[in-house]
């Protein structure tokens, strides 16, 4: 009895002994509980869902300025914009090189006969007027005075008939050019000369039959004419 009595206080006791030896106490600083070896780290999860937008910040100081690109292909031509206003009056140029005066020189005239050559060695006398503006011939003397000196053109178209002609075209008393035409009978022929002549102020020029008197077969009526002119190329640059 007795030893049934001490199973039966021990029994419980011994089972409660068994529990503890498999059921670890909590670790609190009195059980002296001693942790085990740390365990591996888990694998990375699947990234999450992206975010939504957050509200834009606030606006950043200006960066510096960055290298220059290089230069782009020409653009096509635009349309023309308005006219701008208009703009100041600019500084005066330099003074450019003289020019030529605005004053032009002349010197001209053109004249014919109205009968025939009364005489030889004398000036002839054309006194029909073409053109004579400046007055330069004096058909009272048949010569061209000069006013304006210079290099002049002068020329001659004679009509010659019933006679030879022989003439010659005088500068200051002197015989510059000489004509000769030979008159063919029943037939009324030309006979003509020019030339370029640097005159002096005061030089004359005039036409005259030189030789004997049947020698001035100088011929001019209603439809055929003999003419003298001259006139001014360039005058002298000083």
């Amino acid at each position: 009895a007795g030893f049934l009595l001490c199973s039966l206080l021990l029994a419980p006791h011994c089972t409660e002994v068994a529990a503890d030896e498999t059921q670890p106490e909590p670790k609190t600083p009195c059980a002296n509980w001693m942790g085990g070896a740390p365990g591996y780290p888990g694998h990375n999860g699947l990234p999450g869902r992206d975010g939504k937008d957050g509200k834009d910040g606030l606006k950043g100081e200006k960066g510096e300025q960055g290298a220059e690109g290089p230069k782009g292909d020409q653009g096509e031509i635009g349309t023309p914009g308005h006219e701008g206003p208009r703009g100041f009056p600019g500084y005066p140029g330099q003074k450019g090189e003289k020019g030529e005066g605005a004053f032009v020189h002349r010197s001209a005239f053109s004249v014919g006969l109205t009968e025939r050559v009364p005489h030889p060695n004398i000036p002839i006398r054309f006194n029909k007027i073409f053109y004579n503006e400046q007055s330069h011939y004096d058909t009272s003397t048949g010569k061209f005075l000069c006013n304006i000196p210079g290099t002049y053109y002068f020329a001659y178209h004679l009509t010659v008939y019933l006679t030879d002609v022989k003439v010659s075209l005088y500068k200051k008393d002197k015989a510059v050019i000489f004509t000769y035409d030979q008159f063919r009978e029943n037939n009324v022929d030309q006979a003509s000369g020019s030339v370029l002549l640097h005159l002096s102020t005061g030089d004359e020029v005039w036409l005259q039959v030189y030789g004997e008197g049947n020698n001035n077969g100088i011929y001019a009526d209603n439809i055929n004419d003999s003419t003298f002119m001259g006139f001014l190329l360039y005058p002298d640059q000083d």
